[in-house]
């Protein structure tokens, strides 16, 4: 039998939109983030959750239906993320984990963390890139395993 998914594991969709919720408008009443996140925008939160869920091996919305990577990519350029900012995004993303009472088994917070770890250096490297060069080899959502 395979194992499940993260996406299976965390709860699907309705657990991951609820960490979604929780997460961006911490982002948004954060006083570091609330400038990159600018002011509460509808579908933001679907959106994220559309990601998140593709990532973690749910339905692939995201790529098909939102933009896909390509969006992404452009929705991070120009901002210029500090490393304190990046650290802080990790901070609350966990933090929302718990608020939106995902389980807090190890194995599923360890790749809740690496996931959003890696991701955030991903999207700060992009918030710096002037050219397609400077941007993170990534161009697709990757696929998070256990």
């Amino acid at each position: 039998m395979e194992p499940n998914t993260i996406y299976q594991h965390a709860g699907g969709w309705d657990a991951l939109y609820r960490l979604s919720d929780v997460f961006y408008h911490l982002c948004l009443q954060d006083p570091l983030l609330q400038p990159l996140f600018g002011h509460e925008q509808p579908g933001h939160v679907e959106k994220f959750t559309a990601f998140t869920a593709e990532t973690f091996g749910g339905p692939d919305r995201f790529s098909k239906e939102m933009g896909g990577f390509r969006h992404l990519i452009e929705a991070h350029r120009g901002f210029n993320i500090t490393e304190e900012q990046r650290q802080r995004f990790v901070e609350l993303y966990l933090q929302a984990a718990d608020q939106a009472q995902l389980s807090a088994d190890e194995p599923f917070r360890n790749a809740l963390k690496s996931h959003v770890d890696f991701g955030s250096h991903v999207a700060t490297q992009n918030s710096h890139a002037r050219t397609d060069a400077e941007l993170h080899p990534l161009r697709e959502v990757p696929k998070w395993q256990w």
